[in-house]
């Protein structure tokens, strides 16, 4: 059973239904026996409450006869007599106004934290809907009346304690409209006119913060004949120096993140950004996979920026692409969350992974772990540690490989939509890839047209370039001293023309043979062995003929699934069908290991083998396809060829 009473009175039943408990004094009797859950209240305290100086005849008897009325009302068993009183057995959270207090009294209480603080204060006030016991009016009643007073200011005061929290956290812009309303209904109520001042002081409204104080100066001149209190008259002191306004902007404008603004606009990740949010609202992990180029950091960052207003602490980015092979994960999350390891609390000799989780044990907030690949069991380490013990925390990760920790939710990046090969004009201009790469050539040059042609261009140049985002990026740049025609007629040399990155970018990503280096060096050698000799492949391999081609040297045949799934798993090969996986590479990989295959001297050898385990193949095809099982074979050719 649950009671309402802060708002219109309600008791609902376990069953979802409503009671009905009419009549004032009945429903005085139940707030009464309410507001004391589980415990005893005398008689003489119910007949008080209930007729006040006004007392029936026979008040024991009274009493008793609405005692029973009210049994009626109630489930079974709701209101025990005892010698000296009556009990009501519900739990003290069932009733709304015992947990308002218990919440408001906890927030008070809580000044370490004030992200904390807010949280409990919002779940205090939540539970208020309408006045105090609106619709029970019990009249001549002064122990009723005094506990509807005794409500509404401590409503008014967790209000106050809330919006001082608020304001402290760097929120006060969005406080304004509610402050306001507030400070109107309460003129006198000198906390809130402070917390209104500092609100409009955020949002760069100094004057009409100085309007605010000069009318509640004559209102409690006019009301009580007095001057403004000294902390309120401090604070208007502080905003005639300027020196309240410095420190309140400065608090709001590094609250939430250290996201960058971005200059380029987003495209064509929409249903990405949705599907990540719905990740990290359902996992405390996520992480982002995908090759090199594909814009996972930019996706991560764009998803965080659409859940600033649901992260009280804020959404931050730790850059780890800076850091070595044996960086440290923590310094570089310090780094990112503004904390010096100096004013870090817990014992000064203390690990720094210890010292930083107790620094946002409490904090809601998003932590974005870019670039985790090259650091990739450190980083794992790290989130297992932070997330085992900051249970409001979450984290976005990007790698080209998972983190493989229990738990985590995986998001491949795919590469930007093309249109199909059948596409018209409309199609073409509302891919993905073509938007990006009009986009992007847009920003360097004007004269570009739209026609049926350029953009049948642009999807080849998209194509070739297997939608990848990075790739299209440095396309464009090339367009300012090239045609698109030019420049689709030059990508079979992909890695000599693509060199045209932005001078602020990460080394890796200024060109595109540096996006495909980064991932390339930090595979084994075993790994770099099969991923060469796969690139003789035209369509992909299956796994019997990856193990034919790939094996030798240093790599036996039996290591070679695993090392596929190795090469699968840090994004650099495709793993496409169910029931027999061929292994596939994206054309700029393909072109890059076959680079490295003509580098490491084995592109006849490769060839060699690729020839022989296709020449064996038909050989051993060809007297089925006479025979019961000749669709099988003719299928099984037909995907190789």
């Amino acid at each position: 059973m649950q009671i309402g009473m802060l708002g219109p009175f309600e008791v609902r039943t376990d069953d979802g239904g409503l009671a009905d408990v009419p009549g004032a004094r009945l429903r005085g009797l139940l707030i009464a026996l309410a507001l004391k859950p589980g415990h005893v209240v005398p008689k003489a305290s119910l007949v008080d409450w209930i007729w006040g100086e006004h007392l029936p005849a026979d008040a024991t008897n009274a009493l008793q006869r609405l005692v029973s009325r009210l049994r009626k009302a109630l489930p079974n068993g709701a209101v025990e007599s005892r010698t000296d009183g009556y009990r009501l057995t519900v739990e003290p959270d069932a009733v709304d106004a015992v947990r308002f207090e218990r919440l408001a009294v906890a927030g008070q209480a809580c000044t370490e934290d004030a992200s904390r603080r807010v949280r409990l204060l919002r779940e205090a006030l939540e539970l208020w809907r309408g006045a105090a016991m609106q619709d029970v009016g019990l009249e001549d009643s002064a122990a009723f009346d005094a506990a509807v007073d005794r409500l509404e200011g401590l409503r008014l005061t967790a209000t106050e304690e809330r919006f001082d929290a608020e304001v402290a956290l760097g929120r006060g812009a969005e406080m304004v409209p509610e402050l306001t309303d507030l400070v109107a209904w309460h003129p006198l109520r000198e906390r809130l006119l402070a917390a209104l001042m500092r609100a409009l002081v955020v949002a760069g409204r100094d004057s009409e913060a100085l309007l605010a104080y000069e009318r509640a100066r004559e209102a409690l001149a006019d009301a009580l004949g007095v001057d403004p209190s000294p902390e309120l008259a401090a604070l208007h002191v502080a905003l005639l120096r300027g020196e309240l306004g410095h420190g309140l902007r400065q608090r709001e404008a590094s609250r939430k993140t250290n996201l960058r603004a971005e200059l380029a606009t987003f495209v064509g990740r929409g249903a990405d950004v949705a599907a990540v949010r719905e990740l990290i609202a359902e996992h405390r992990l996520t992480t982002v996979i995908g090759p090199g180029g594909a814009g996972k950091t930019r996706l991560a960052t764009e998803t965080a920026r659409t859940l600033l207003g649901d992260l009280p602490d804020g959404a931050w980015l730790v850059e780890l692409a800076a850091i070595g092979a044996d960086g440290d994960v923590a310094q570089s999350t310090l780094t990112g969350l503004g904390l010096r390891d100096a004013l870090l609390g817990g014992a000064p000799n203390a690990e720094l992974t210890d010292r930083l989780i107790a620094a946002i044990r409490e904090r809601e907030a998003l932590l974005i772990l870019d670039n985790c690949e090259h650091v990739i069991e450190s980083a794992a380490v790290f989130a297992h540690r932070v997330l085992g013990e900051c249970r409001r925390l979450r984290i976005l990760a990007t790698s080209r490989e998972p983190l493989g920790i229990t738990g985590e939710a995986l998001w491949p990046l795919e590469p930007l939509a093309l249109p199909e090969g059948d596409a018209g004009p409309g199609e073409m201009e509302s891919s993905p890839a073509v938007q990006l790469l009009r986009d992007r050539a847009g920003a360097v040059r004007r004269d570009l047209v739209a026609d049926a042609p350029t953009l049948a261009t642009m999807v080849r140049v998209c194509r070739a370039l297997d939608g990848m985002p990075l790739a299209i990026e440095l396309a464009a740049a090339r367009l300012r001293t090239m045609s698109i025609d030019q420049l689709a007629g030059r990508l079979d040399d992909r890695f000599r023309l693509l060199t045209g990155g932005s001078r602020t970018a990460l080394p890796r990503h200024k060109t595109l043979r540096a996006a495909v280096d980064w991932s390339w060096e930090l595979l084994t050698g075993a790994e770099r062995m099969v991923l060469r000799r796969l690139s003789v492949f035209s369509g992909g391999a299956s796994l019997e003929a990856a193990e034919r081609v790939c094996a030798g040297d240093a790599v036996e045949q039996d290591q070679v699934l695993e090392l596929l799934t190795a090469l699968t798993e840090k994004s650099l090969l495709l793993a496409e069908g169910d029931s027999a996986p061929r292994y596939r590479m994206i054309g700029t990989i393909k072109e890059y290991a076959g680079h490295r295959l003509a580098e490491a001297g084995e592109s006849d050898r490769a060839r060699h083998a690729h020839l022989a385990y296709f020449t064996e193949l038909t050989e051993t095809a060809e007297p089925h396809l006479r025979r019961a099982g000749q669709l099988v074979w003719l299928a099984r050719l037909e995907a190789e060829h």
